[in-house]
């Protein structure tokens, strides 16, 4: 017994000793634009289920064999608040990365009166209100900062509430059936107007389908149905619209979700791209992110972006040591081994960056540099050759 007791020893410590001993070689950072572009954005990490965030020790694995963990399903909704990334599963509820604890988990409020038959959407108001749109329960659910059930919005089979954000006394609910927004009084729980359904034909909605707000208090529309980001100021009437029908850069097949930075930079999700893109406060094309290319950084039907000042600690020892984080952004795939993708956009130490004017007026050059010109006949009267470095055809979005 003594020897086979020893022999059981040796093996342990020597799988634990080869466990602890094996490196894997690190991926390669992976930034947004490529070089020699200055970067902006690094993607740093994923989540999708359990495994991301409890790590199994090598003795466990030894004594138990590998344990069958939860995972995400189909994600589309995103958020984070005080260390805790929520995502909507729309085939199961809404599930946990607690990043302080690391523990990976179901929201507990999500239950009784709270429970969620299709959770699609999640916002988080900065007390730590959550609301959560389920179109099939025909509501949006109120839970508070602990995660406990407040209060339901609407009533079920009249509308189907796809997206909500919330403002002072407000709360915008994108309502796809109808095809408008409906604005609720947070605390009575009544709808006291509607947008996009007033006005002429080009300024109203048609199937809207994400929601954000800007710094002004303008309300943004990502409506799948036009095609385009719709803009309406604080009282519900149009603003104007960005992007159009299109598969050029700055262009939209499938608008997903939106989201804006404190620099009122628009964060656009097109899901028949892959990509995220990124227009300034003008509402003009920057630059675009993500793409199919099945690596890291990459997307397979996004479908919401969101932007977050208050977490980069969590995140900051997956950044590049020169590359400066300045905020995070996060972006569901509803496919993939990546399901919730998380980016961070900074600079890197060092390089000289050109503002987004600047930025803008290099992309629109290129463009135009892009659009061959009829060759000039060479001297003595012959054709010129086609340069074989000239740019062909207008540049389709990189994800196609």
């Amino acid at each position: 017994m003594k020897i086979i007791a020893g022999f059981a020893s040796a093996v342990l410590i020597a799988t634990l000793a080869g466990c602890a001993t094996t490196k894997t070689k690190p991926e390669a950072a992976v930034f947004f634009p490529p070089a020699p572009e200055p970067p902006r954005i690094q993607y740093l990490t994923s989540f999708s289920g359990q495994k991301d965030i409890e790590k199994e020790s090598a003795f466990q694995k030894f004594i138990f064999g590998e344990i069958a963990t939860q995972k995400l399903d189909k994600p589309y909704g995103v958020a984070i608040f005080d260390g805790k990334i929520y995502v909507c599963d729309t085939n199961q509820t809404i599930f946990i990365f607690d990043l302080r604890t690391r523990t990976f988990g179901t929201m507990k409020g999500a239950q009784g009166k709270g429970q969620l038959r299709q959770p699609l959407n999640i916002s988080i108001e900065a007390d730590g209100t959550k609301y959560v749109t389920d179109p099939v329960r025909g509501q949006v659910v109120a839970f508070d900062r602990n995660d406990e059930y407040l209060k339901a919005y609407g009533t079920p089979g009249t509308w189907k509430p796809v997206d909500a954000v919330a403002s002072a006394d407000w709360l915008y609910v994108a309502d796809i059936q109808n095809g408008i927004v409906q604005v609720f009084d947070k605390k009575k729980g009544e709808v006291v107007r509607t947008i996009g359904n007033k006005g002429e034909p080009g300024q109203r909605l048609n199937l809207p389908t994400n929601l954000a707000l800007d710094r002004e208090g303008r309300l943004l529309v990502s409506d799948v149905g036009r095609f385009q980001i719709v803009t309406y100021d604080r009282d519900g009437e149009y603003v104007g619209v960005t992007g159009k029908l299109g598969n050029n850069p700055g262009h939209f097949a499938r608008p997903r979700g939106i989201g804006l930075d404190r620099e009122n930079r628009l964060y656009a999700v097109d899901a028949s791209f892959n990509n995220v893109q990124i227009f300034n406060n003008q509402r003009r094309l920057l630059l675009s992110f993500g793409g199919e290319q099945r690596g890291p950084g990459s997307l397979l039907l996004p479908a919401k972006v969101a932007i977050d000042y208050d977490n980069l600690s969590f995140f900051q020892k997956y950044a590049e040591p020169d590359f400066e984080l300045e905020y995070l952004i996060f972006v569901t795939s509803q496919f993939g081994q990546r399901l919730v993708n998380v980016y961070g956009f900074g600079k890197e130490k060092g390089a000289s960056y050109p503002s987004d004017e600047d930025l803008l007026k290099q992309l629109l050059e290129k463009r135009r540099q892009e659009v061959r010109e009829p060759a000039k006949p060479a001297p003595g009267g012959e054709p010129a050759k086609a340069d074989p470095g000239a740019a062909g055809p207008p540049a389709r979005p990189a994800t196609q």
